[in-house]
């Protein structure tokens, strides 16, 4: 293993730690000051010597202080756990600390147990960390150990050298769309486009156009010819997630692509041939929309050729200790802060959640305990509430994927964290979660050069309330409305406006 090393220019402070720590049987080295520290660095790098496990350093040393060592060692070494110790006139000192990417600090004079305790976590911490950099070059582009993942994963590789259409379907925020590009990145077809669209994400009016492309003058504003979704997709493969809630008389039109491979653009005279392989997915009960009426059955059998069905994350709890890291790191290379490291009790904690919203959840909480948690280390108590809430813990499966009302920190928030400004005080009511995923979704329309995101995204958002509204009452309008504080022609005009009739 190894050592532990010590910074401090009191002889002192360094025999207590020397002693202490050769009793847990961990190996030490000692130095005095930072210019000795960083000469053994060099040498570690020459080859010469071990370098350091944990890294336990004193704020204020002659020749240089903890905070300029810390700088320069996590340059060399970002991963190093690194305790500073201070005393207690050197906490505005332990604040730079944290912000320069220290692991704790130790205030002075501090109690033996306890800075034993401590160092035993850093170094739990950095051997963890060994073992994800082993590994990180490897790191495939879906993650999963569980044996339903791994299902997942063999039929990817059996679908590897195929073109035949593939359902997937799961519940939402369980990574469908992952699974997608895998399948196009494995597949002959990898140095084609992969090109991805929410059938359910666009309004009905315009989805067509979305589709499969319009001529100059097809509509009002159709300035240009625009090529659909499918022929952007010529060579390579096109996902259609949600493809549940596709329109019917779309359906027909889709139904049409997927026999010949031939399509119209909308105001066009000319067949447009485009060889695209399909890939859909869906949350839904197809089969129960084929008995509903809502989906033809002809287009159910076209598409349900292979259907690969990709587990809920409570069905995978084994896997939620590894998508947390790689989530928590992700989302500090996101902000440009240091990663956060988590305790065995918090994941422990976390795997007991049964994650309604599946992993999409799990990486918004992550992103949240990034920028909220207040130490580098999360622990237990740093959860967002809806881990530690019991009722959460017993009640969280029968709730909808669908309803996802969890807290998270905005955007905004998170920027000012990073930045710097000064977090809101821990009894402030948490943001929720949904507008973590309405940012993401908006992030990804406009990315995508959609021109109408405020009338397609506010038109779901509507859509939404009203549902869920009027399931609430059973259908009775006007209670709906009184819940929803609009009135009741509001409310009216809103159903025929969004063909919720």
């Amino acid at each position: 293993m190894k050592p532990i090393w010590i910074v401090d220019d009191d002889q002192s402070i360094r025999f207590v730690l020397e002693k202490a720590l050769l009793r847990e049987n961990l190996p030490t080295r000692s130095f005095t000051t930072a210019q000795e520290v960083l000469r053994a660095l060099a040498q570690c790098g020459d080859g010469d010597g071990d370098g350091p496990q944990v890294m336990v350093s004193d704020i204020r040393m002659p020749g240089g202080s903890g905070l300029d060592l810390l700088e320069k060692v996590k340059a060399q070494l970002p991963d190093l756990p690194v305790i500073i110790m201070t005393a207690f006139s050197d906490l505005d000192s332990a604040v730079s600390a944290f912000q320069g990417g220290a692991f704790e600090y130790l205030p002075k004079p501090f109690d033996l147990p306890k800075a034993v305790e401590l160092i035993h976590r850093a170094v739990a911490e950095s051997q963890r960390d060994e073992v994800v950099d082993e590994g990180a070059d490897a790191t495939p582009e879906m993650l999963g150990q569980a044996p339903a993942m791994q299902d997942v994963f063999r039929a990817i590789g059996r679908l590897s050298q195929s073109h035949v259409t593939v359902l997937i379907t799961g519940e939402s925020g369980s990574g469908k769309e992952l699974v997608a590009r895998a399948l196009h990145k494995h597949s002959p077809r990898a140095n084609g486009p992969f090109v991805a669209i929410n059938t359910a994400a666009i309004p009905k009016d315009l989805l067509e156009s979305e589709l499969f492309g319009h001529e100059r003058g097809a509509f009002t504003g159709a300035q240009a010819m625009r090529r659909g979704r499918f022929e952007q997709a010529d060579g390579g493969t096109l996902f259609l997630d949600e493809i549940g809630d596709m329109p019917f008389d779309l359906q027909t039109r889709l139904l049409r692509v997927l026999s010949d491979g031939h399509f119209y653009r909308v105001g066009g005279h000319s067949a447009v041939r485009a060889n695209v392989r399909v890939i859909a997915a869906t949350h839904q009960h197809l089969e129960q929309r084929v008995k509903e009426g809502a989906f033809r059955e002809d287009l159910f059998h076209r598409l349900n050729v292979i259907r690969l069905r990709l587990p809920a994350l409570r069905e995978r709890r084994e896997d939620i200790a590894m998508l947390t890291r790689h989530f928590l790191q992700r989302s500090a290379g996101q902000l440009g802060v240091e990663p956060k490291r988590i305790t065995t009790e918090a994941l422990a904690r976390l795997s007991q959640f049964d994650f309604p919203g599946n992993v999409r959840q799990l990486e918004n909480v992550c992103h949240w305990l990034t920028v909220m948690a207040p130490a580098q280390v999360i622990e237990v108590k740093d959860l967002p509430p809806e881990v530690l809430d019991t009722a959460a813990l017993v009640g969280a499966a029968t709730v909808s994927a669908s309803a996802e009302a969890q807290p998270v920190v905005s955007e905004v928030a998170a920027v000012a964290l990073a930045s710097g400004a000064a977090a809101a005080p821990a009894q402030s009511a948490p943001v929720p979660m949904w507008t973590f995923d309405l940012q993401h979704e908006a992030k990804a329309l406009l990315d995508a050069g959609q021109h109408d995101v405020w009338d397609a995204l506010s038109r779901q958002f509507e859509t939404c309330l009203i549902q869920t509204a009027l399931a609430n009452t059973r259908g009775r309008r006007i209670e709906a409305a009184q819940k929803l504080g609009i009135g009741r022609n509001t409310i009216t005009r809103k159903i025929q406006e969004l063909g919720l009739e």
